[in-house]
């Protein structure tokens, strides 16, 4: 193809003035069509979340301190009973509710077949809700409201220019069966892009059965309408048209003042509704076993939320919940569920295992492209699925599990489901891909796949042949999807070709076989490593080269990182991955930059100075980077002597940027990593960078200027390094702003890593010290893959548009990594170039090609397939809310930087209104009051309103803005069960910690205790909590603990004593410690990155940093969880 649109696109072309694209990088597919391919751009329009909608999230001092009267939801219904917490208003009787204990109850979901194959426990993390514009918040709805930018979510972007603006869709009350309708066979209109991002349904399995109410209930045919893949659909039932409606009014922006009193509406007296929809048979095979997702999106892959919700420890009141309706209230649930895993961390104990399972395909037998019979007995069929349960999200609190939630289980036959590819590896934030882009845009949610190429796996299927069996068409790796014909030939899952079967691969080396191809690793592992020929390789692999750039400037020294650095360094220099050839180097700089000779035969290292920094040069090229075990006394002795070389410097000056132009020079010819120590604003030279920071702004609830670079010198040096196979990662370890905007692009376009400590000290910042020791321990040793490529290939049809993550975009589907490591998450958006109409399952390969540490080449393939559905009940029971979220904030940061943060805000906020508007209006055939919404989705408007209070998205509370931008790095290239912790904490109580459901590894008993929703009103004075942020840990202490935990635990007699920095549990032989500490380390362990622990007090300074995270609770900057809901009722019932 021509290169035009790649060098736009990537800027490759530094001598045509073409500007670097910052952000994720689009295909060139989108800008231009490659002559003789035909992309189908007669598809339909991609569904734009972001358009006709005008910001929500209400700013400082929205509401009143005093109490809050909600507003009763906008609908023809009144919603249940109304709410009965609020403070009423004078002249009012005041409604009083039952104290909230334990969660509510909920039986466990069962699935009809068990879970093929092993399964990791979902990570949990779930994003909340962001809130959304009401016009019926505002005292004057009349007021003009700005337009919000619309995402692209399902398509190619446009080229440029001003989103079209689109009329949203009526928001009536629609009804509360599955409309028969939605799995009609013609396609469906698209849906109006007036809503930011579509939600997909959570996993299915996340069941709360609800007793059934008196009274007939329909028979599951006719009352749900789900009908059977291939099935005639029964009439439609009327209902609101689907038509877009342009002269519907866009949505209001949040309330600004007091909202109106209104008393609230006493609870319905007569008997329950006789269309309440019954409790759900238990699932089907639609929920079996681990679920495969799309495989064209980057971002990591999390677990997803199938658990059911178990009751929390009581807790006494320490804040008021808004008013809730009657139903709305815990009650207390049956003792008997184990609690799975930590959400992110049961990969960590629950091995991947994909041990070779047999295909029961023979030779000639149907494969997947002829699997027709067997997917149309797993369809859903007449019975509601769990994950189409409806769930009024107004009356039912306790929605969060008291466990990890797994990830939905696609709707395929057994033996497919066995063998697909772990979620944990690569997922979809749909399991069941729609027909046509129509029906996507429909359903208003984002089709996109996460994933976690390099990931540490427990168990990985190695092959060594002289031959990989590839598609001779489209060039996709033979893997379990394929069909075979006959022995000879086999049909390719992407293309459809049909290929012949070389001689070799006739014989089966595990079974010692000959005759059975179907049987060969190839085609029983979704996951599996080739050991690649000489025709993979474009040169001699390399070496690992590693090669660590030091400031030593007197901030730097002040630190006293450099000590940290050392010591590790000596600690682990026989650890590092690599082999005889193994080079190594160091640079360090100020206002100048030092080299250092250590090559073989000198009694000791020599600084060689270079102090024109202007024209960089390097002093001896042949012996700054040496055979590390050549030289491994010089280096020894060189890390032992630097940190008293600097100890008495006044050099205050950082000339990064010719540090990092020196290092790319010596790396160039080879190759490798570049580690980058920095602990200031560059100031000297090239890339000098000023302070941009407005302490006084850090609050406010305005736009937040500068998420971009102000120079565009570190992109272009990455781009350089990534040509050269050379990968930037970045320590920042700060006390003052730092710019990361700026210097993050240096890791972010080399496939880098960043790491940041702020307010990094040696003594005042202890935590902080033990982060930093433990994060460069895993970082020095962890297992590392040199000049790699991936590419992600899909089945005809569908398309790739947009990457998450840190890279370099190569071409269409092939992204550039210099370095892979184990800890990087990608994310991809993906669309619906032409209609599916004849396909049963869709299928997408990520392929890693890679050197690794020993100069190996290898390729890491992964294959995942999907069934293809034609109804809005199929694809919502298969959404996958975890993934959805994780997808979500990947786009939302690109708004940030591309347009601004309140219309990332909104577009998140809209995302969840219009899933569930599309829910409401499309599946949802009887009406009934109330926010209802399917059981996969159920958390979706929790996680979005725990986005809007994320770090990196959050208004009107003081952030700093390196602290922000790295909280959006982070969300970008985090696997995503990692990131889901950042988004959606855990939080447990730990004062009363039993071996009751307790897991047993490796001889260490772990507790598991239940997740309790953050809120206040989950805390109790008498208890202690431990609150699991991701990258930070919270042990909060109630004033009147039980002294038992403290003496037993902490170590200290009473609360009065517990120090104010505390950072390490003592080692006390006592139960309790033993269990809090083996419940404390298990959680760490289940993570690449160390997670400091910070002991609060009551009333400690830092108790403010552990509020934060309580998402349900209202701020004065930020709506509570039920007014949220309230706010997306609103919206929808317009």
């Amino acid at each position: 193809m021509s290169t035009a649109g790649f060098n736009s696109q990537n800027g490759t072309g530094t001598g045509t003035g073409q500007t670097y694209a910052n952000g994720p990088s689009q295909n060139p597919v989108a800008l231009q069509q490659l002559p003789g391919v035909n992309y189908g751009m007669t598809h339909q329009p991609p569904y734009n979340p972001m358009q006709a909608k005008a910001p929500i999230p209400p700013g400082p001092g929205l509401y009143p301190s005093g109490p809050y009267q909600p507003v009763p939801p906008v609908s023809a219904y009144q919603p249940g009973p109304p709410p009965t917490s609020y403070p009423a208003p004078p002249g009012q009787t005041l409604l009083t509710r039952p104290p909230m204990g334990g969660l509510p109850s909920h039986t466990p979901p069962q699935s009809a077949s068990p879970s093929p194959g092993p399964r990791l426990p979902p990570a949990q993390a779930t994003p909340p809700p962001p809130p959304v514009s009401s016009s019926s918040y505002y005292q004057n709805p009349q007021q003009p409201q700005p337009m919000a930018p619309a995402w692209q979510y399902n398509t190619a972007p446009p080229m440029m220019g001003p989103p079209a603006s689109m009329s949203a869709p009526p928001r009536g009350p629609v009804a509360n069966h599955v409309n028969p309708a939605a799995s009609s066979t013609a396609p469906l209109p698209p849906p109006p892009s007036s809503a930011a991002y579509s939600s997909a349904p959570p996993p299915a399995h996340v069941a709360h059965s609800v007793a059934q109410p008196p009274g007939p209930s329909m028979p599951p045919t006719s009352a749900h309408g789900y009908t059977q893949q291939g099935t005639v659909p029964p009439p439609m039932n009327p209902m609101a048209p689907h038509a877009y409606q342009p002269s519907r009014a866009p949505y209001g922006p949040p309330p600004t003042g007091p909202p109106p009193t209104m008393k609230p509406t006493p609870p319905p007296t007569g008997p329950p509704m006789a269309n309440a929809t019954p409790p759900p048979p238990k699932a089907d095979g639609t929920v079996a076993g681990n679920g495969p997702q799309a495989p064209n999106s980057y971002n990591h892959v999390d677990n997803k939320m199938a658990g059911q919700p178990q009751p929390g420890p009581p807790g006494r009141h320490l804040g008021h919940y808004p008013s809730l309706p009657p139903g709305y209230q815990n009650t207390s649930t049956p003792h008997n569920a184990t609690s799975p895993m930590h959400p992110a961390m049961q990969a960590a104990t629950q091995p991947y295992t994909q041990a070779p399972q047999p295909y029961q395909q023979p030779p000639g037998g149907p494969g997947p492209a002829q699997l027709s019979p067997s997917l149309a007995a797993m369809s859903l069929q007449s019975s509601t699925p769990e994950a189409l349960r409806v769930v009024n999200l107004l009356q039912e609190r306790n929605l969060l599990p008291p466990s990890p939630i797994p990830a939905p289980t696609p709707c395929l036959p057994q033996d497919l489901q066995k063998i697909n590819c772990h979620p944990e590896v690569f997922r979809s934030t749909l399991t069941s891909i729609p027909q046509t882009q129509s029906l996507l845009n429909k359903a208003k949610m984002p089709l996109g796949l996460l994933l976690h190429p390099f990931k540490d796996l427990s168990q990985l299927p190695v092959v060594t042949s002289s031959t990989i069996v590839r598609c001779r068409s489209c060039r996709t790796y033979i893997n379990p999807f394929v069909s075979f014909l006959d022995q000879r030939r086999w049909k390719c899952n992407l293309c459809y070709r049909v290929n012949d079967v070389p001689e070799e691969f006739m014989y089966n080396p595990v079974s010692r076989s000959y005759g059975e191809p179907h049987k060969r690793p190839e085609v029983q592992n979704a996951t599996i490593e080739f050991i690649a020929p000489s025709e993979y390789m474009l040169r001699p692999p390399q070496p690992a080269v590693y090669l660590f750039i030091l400031d030593v400037s007197h901030n730097a020294v002040e630190t006293g990182y450099l000590n940290v650095f050392c010591q590790s360094l000596l600690d682990n220099i026989n650890s590092l991955p690599g082999d005889s050839r193994t080079k190594v180097g160091f640079i360090t700089f100020d206002s100048t930059i030092h080299f250092y000779n250590l090559q073989e035969g000198l009694s000791q290292p020599q600084m060689l100075i270079v102090s024109d920094i202007e024209d960089i040069f390097l002093p001896t090229p042949d012996s700054l980077l040496v055979n590390l075990n050549e030289c491994k006394e010089l280096v020894q002795d060189l890390l032992k002597s630097l940190p008293s070389l600097f100890e008495k410097t006044m050099e205050t000056q950082s000339a990064l940027g010719s540090a990092l132009q020196a290092a790319f020079k010596l790396l160039s010819p080879t190759g490798g990593r570049m580690s980058v120590f920095q602990t200031q604003l560059p100031n000297l030279g090239v890339g000098a960078l000023q302070s941009r920071e407005d302490p006084n702004q850090r609050a406010s609830a305005k736009d937040i200027q500068h998420l971009s670079p102000a120079t565009d010198f570190y992109k272009k040096l990455a781009l350089d390094c990534s040509g050269q196979q050379v990968a930037v990662d970045l320590f920042l370890l700060s006390t003052q702003y730092c710019d990361l905007a700026s210097l993050g692009c240096i890791s972010r376009y080399s496939a880098g890593s960043i790491y940041y400590y702020p307010s990094y000290h040696h003594q005042h910042n202890p935590a902080q010290v033990e982060c930093f020791q433990k994060d460069l321990k895993r970082y020095l040793t962890r297992k590392i893959g040199f000049e790699a490529v991936m590419r992600i290939r899909c089945t005809k049809g569908l398309s790739i548009h947009t990457f998450h993550g840190n890279f370099f975009v190569r071409s269409t589907d092939l992204l550039s990594l210099p370095n892979v490591n184990p800890d990087a998450g990608f994310a991809v958006q993906m669309s619906i170039e032409e209609n599916l109409d004849d396909m049963q399952v869709v299928s997408f390969q990520a392929a890693l090609l890679y050197t690794s540490s020993k100069g190996e080449r290898r390729i890491r393939v992964h294959t995942l397939c999907l069934p293809v559905v034609n109804s809005l009940s199929d694809i919502f029971a298969g959404a996958d809310v975890q993934a959805i979220t994780g997808l979500l904030a990947c786009m939302a940061v690109d708004r940030s930087v591309t347009a601004s943060l309140s219309d990332a805000r909104d577009a998140m906020t809209n995302a969840a209104i219009d899933s569930l508007a599309s829910y409401r209006q499309s599946v949802l055939t009887i009406q009934q009051p109330g926010l209802l919404s399917p059981a996969c989705l159920r958390l979706f408007p929790l996680f979005i309103l725990a986005l809007l209070k994320q770090r990196a998205f959050r208004t009107g509370t003081s952030t700093r803005l390196d602290d922000r931008v790295f909280a959006m790095c982070q969300l970008k290239y985090q696997p995503l069960a990692y990131a889901m912790l950042m988004i959606h904490p855990a939080l447990y109580r730990i004062d009363d910690l039993t071996d009751e459901g307790a897991l047993n590894i490796s001889e260490r008993t772990i507790p598991q205790p239940r997740l309790l929703q953050l809120s206040v009103e989950k805390l109790s004075r008498e208890a202690a909590f431990l609150m699991d942020a991701g990258t930070v840990m919270y042990l909060w202490i109630g004033r009147n603990c039980n002294p038992n935990f403290l003496t037993q635990v902490l170590g200290v007699p009473n609360y009065a004593t517990v120090p104010d920095n505390l950072y390490l549990l003592p080692e006390l032989d006592t139960a309790e410690s033993q269990r809090t500490r083996a419940f404390v380390g298990w959680l760490r362990d289940q993570r690449p990155f160390f997670p400091s622990l910070q002991v609060i007090r009551d009333e400690s300074q830092r108790k403010v940093s552990f509020m934060q995270n309580m998402i349900e609770d209202r701020t004065e900057s930020a709506l509570s969880y039920y007014e949220f809901l309230l706010h997306v009722q609103q919206q929808i019932s317009k």
